[in-house]
């Protein structure tokens, strides 16, 4: 069987990340950090930077509500998702009935290994990025998928792995880690995944053990020792014939264990696991290591040290509970410090666009949703798809390569001019919905596209740049009886989402 670690090394072989399942190679070259803010011209403005990073991109509607509340009362409403409606994202998931669906739901309406599950979940993740109110929640909902990666699709999960999203990964999103780490052990995905459900007490297999600690929690502070004795711990934790959870004694290899300090009888059941998985949600190593992977998701490729120490006590004085943690990362001197210090994934680069182009979804149907999955696999950046364990790289050198990034121009010239997806709702006036007021000058028109897409205006030389694809200078006169606008409006609006502001978080 393939195993992370025979994965792992195969790419080691190479300093390219390669995007798993058919997209685009993405080369790490070192020049690929992404400039600063004030290299770009982009204003220090606290509400823009929160939205920039705390949701999927912001949207002038978004903007506003941000800046009547503040940051604090914007946190507050988003730190409650249950409060905050969502009627029209829910009814688009609603076309997709197997995306949370249960493992005796999918088994009853699926042939056996049929992937329209996983499929229809990874239209889901899509659809509620896009569109969701509930920003913050699906960010955190898409963190803990990366953190406690399963592979969708991957062998053995056809019927597991849209469960794990519902009543794993989103269940517990904005609850206490040690909650999630403990439904993780015991969902058969995860134990499909990284193959404990074969685990038995003859022939431990270590995969999960090892990647519980190093993956999940405390990183690489494990021995080989402290894997074989978690792997005999993990023993008995498996899948039942109905495809459920089952602890089974028959697996269990017995005997007392310790592991990173932690001791236990290890007699049969799965109370040792779970007190186990206790254990190391409450080690400070997860503390540090959640911390870490927080900060480099909503802060900097290099996480402030000082902030990792403050957020990692707040974890623990806190019992491993996430919110207040968001909170005090997002209302950190730091974070205020690192604008323009993280740059697009490619999975936010298109849905940055949707938004902020004001689209829709379809009116019917799922055409629009298939196409825009299709095209982040493409590029390698499919909800969910990564095939090893350690989840998508989130710093901006895994995703600076040619190949990227030409296939980024390609979505944002196909979905401003509408030719693809054709099926997204639109605003009637794409002009007049970018830029209400038309400007005199070319220049001044483009400086308003570029204020209201990317929230400042172009450099001189990138403004001609980008007219001359129009034939215009930026003094070129404009009037609403001009014909050419309306002809190169997408190329302008493409050519504004192609720059370096655009493609920062």
């Amino acid at each position: 069987m393939t195993t992370r670690r025979t994965l792992l090394a195969a790419a080691g072989a190479t300093t390219a990340v390669v995007a798993v399942g058919g997209g685009a190679a993405a080369a790490a070259p070192p020049s690929a950090a992404p400039q600063s803010a004030a290299q770009l011209g982009l204003a220090a403005d606290p509400i823009a930077h929160l939205l920039r990073r705390a949701t999927f991109g912001p949207t002038p509607a978004t903007l506003a509500e941000a800046a009547r509340l503040g940051v604090d009362g914007w946190l507050d409403r988003q730190l409650a998702p249950e409060k905050i409606s969502d009627a029209e994202c829910d009814a688009l998931v609603a076309r997709l009935p197997l995306a949370g669906a249960s493992i005796a739901t999918v088994r009853a309406k699926l042939p056996v290994h049929s992937y329209e599950a996983v499929k229809q979940l990874g239209r889901a993740g899509v659809a509620r990025a896009a569109w969701s109110n509930r920003q913050l929640f699906e960010s955190m909902a898409a963190f803990w998928a990366n953190h406690l990666h399963v592979a969708a699709p991957s062998s053995g999960g056809w019927d597991s792995r849209a469960d794990y999203d519902a009543q794993v990964l989103r269940k517990h999103s904005f609850g206490k880690f040690a909650e999630l780490l403990k439904a993780s052990m015991r969902h058969p995905a995860m134990l499909t995944y990284l193959d404990n459900r074969s685990s038995i007490r003859t022939q431990p297999n270590e995969n999960y053990a090892r990647e519980l600690m190093e993956l999940h929690t405390v990183g690489l502070i494990y021995t080989e020792d402290d894997v074989k004795a978690a792997a005999r711990l993990l023993t008995g934790l498996t899948v039942a014939k109905d495809g459920g959870y089952a602890y089974d004694p028959s697996k269990h290899l017995a005997g007392a264990v310790e592991v990173l300090g932690f001791t236990d009888p290890n007699a049969a059941g799965d109370a040792g696991p779970l007190a186990f998985a206790d254990y190391l949600a409450r080690h400070p190593a997860t503390a540090r290591r959640i911390a870490t992977k927080l900060c480099v998701r909503f802060v900097a490729d290099d996480a402030p040290a000082s902030l990792v120490a403050r957020l990692a006590k707040i974890y623990l004085d806190n019992d491993t509970a996430v919110k207040p943690v968001l909170r005090a990362l997002f209302t950190s001197p730091e974070f205020a410090a690192a604008t323009g210090q993280k740059t697009r994934t490619p999975f936010e680069d298109l849905i940055a666009t949707i938004r902020t182009l004001g689209l829709g979804p379809e009116k019917s149907g799922t055409g629009a949703l298939d196409a825009l999955y299709h095209a982040l696999v493409d590029i390698g950046h499919a909800p969910y798809r990564w095939g090893p364990p350690n989840g998508y790289p989130d710093v901006a050198p895994a995703w600076a390569s040619p190949s990227v990034f030409l296939l980024k121009c390609n979505w944002h010239l196909n979905l401003a001019a509408g030719w693809y997806p054709s099926t997204l709702t639109r605003p009637a006036d794409l002009r007049k919905a970018l830029v209400p007021t038309l400007p005199a000058t070319y220049g001044a028109f483009l400086d308003a596209l570029a204020v209201r897409l990317v929230g400042t205006k172009l450099p001189a030389t990138h403004t001609a740049a980008v007219l001359s694809v129009a034939g215009k200078l930026p003094t070129s006169p404009l009037t609403s009886s001009d014909k050419s606008l309306a002809g190169s409006l997408p190329y302008l609006v493409a050519l504004v989402l192609d720059s370096p502001t655009f493609q920062l978080r």
